[in-house]
């Protein structure tokens, strides 16, 4: 390994060190789309860090990725929860569309003000299996085409576009949507509730029943998932909107600047290093090198 790489990683290694120790937890990397074709790699990192004798109870996922496939968030999911009594999700910048799932499946997610999740639009293959495209802008279309066509103001072109329509495929879109709400559902009432025992506004005390956990987690997967309300697959939301709109918890790392610097300086130097070499994913922990 060059020296300057040799540096670089000597630095990240020691960061990582001091968050896991900040946070006492395994800490696993990852940068890039979430994709079935991946999880392979994901699970056996997961394994290889869970096997070690100083294994914790806790893996912190440090996670940047613009989003991918809610079936892959799944798999890795239950491979986290398999190894490891507790998941954090850490996110120094971006966690998108399926990162923002993933997320959720934590009983703690870590941000920043600078950190933002985006809107549960989930990205799947396109025609030809190449590229992922996001799930809900297609639907979207459809639906004011067929709107149109209702009021009798669709054009000869758009009308041609609606027959033309792949109805298999259109079908696979609405169950990539349907997985990807049901998934933040069940996962925010499992885990990212689990803690919620008693109100803190509404009836402060009361015990706080299950069907009100699935009734705030359904509440946010909708809003989540509104395209009308967020405009962009590629919107930013914040730490401010989780915890006001959302009324999420949401761990604040800049509270510590200790950890604050920990974290920014293993993320960043760890990103940086992968853009400035133009790679597009990657899975690190210094144990696995």
């Amino acid at each position: 390994m060059p020296l300057l790489d040799r540096v670089i990683f000597d630095t990240v290694g020691i960061a990582e060190a001091e968050v896991e120790a900040s946070l006492d937890c395994d800490l696993l990397y990852y940068y890039g789309e979430l994709r079935t074709s991946n999880f392979t790699f994901f699970r056996d990192s997961v394994e290889r860090l869970a096997e070690r004798d100083e294994k914790r109870n806790t893996l912190g996922l440090c996670l940047t990725t613009p989003g991918g496939q809610a079936e892959a968030v799944e798999r890795m999911v239950e491979v986290i929860r398999h190894h490891y009594d507790n998941f954090y999700a850490l996110v120094p910048n971006t966690a998108m569309s399926a990162g923002t799932i993933f997320c959720m499946a934590a009983d703690k997610i870590y941000m920043d003000y600078a950190s933002a999740l985006g809107p549960i639009d989930p990205q799947v293959p396109d025609r030809d299996n190449r590229v992922l495209v996001p799930a809900l802008g297609y639907l979207d279309k459809v639906e004011e085409l067929i709107q149109k066509s209702t009021l009798g103001t669709i054009s000869p072109a758009e009308f041609q576009m609606l027959q033309s329509l792949d109805l298999a495929m259109l079908r696979f879109y609405e169950q990539a949507k349907e997985l990807s709400v049901n998934l933040l559902k069940k996962w925010l009432a499992e885990y990212k509730f689990k803690n919620w025992t008693e109100h803190r506004t509404t009836n402060p005390g009361t015990p706080v029943t299950s069907d009100e956990r699935s009734a705030r987690a359904e509440e946010i997967a909708t809003k989540l998932s509104d395209n009308n309300r967020w405009h962009s697959h590629g919107r930013m939301i914040g730490m401010g909107t989780l915890r006001g709109e959302m009324r999420l918890e949401i761990e604040d790392f800049s509270q510590d600047s200790k950890l604050h610097n920990q974290i920014r300086r293993y993320a960043d130097t760890l990103t940086g290093y992968m853009e400035r070499h133009g790679n597009t994913f990657t899975i690190f922990n210094r144990h696995l090198q």
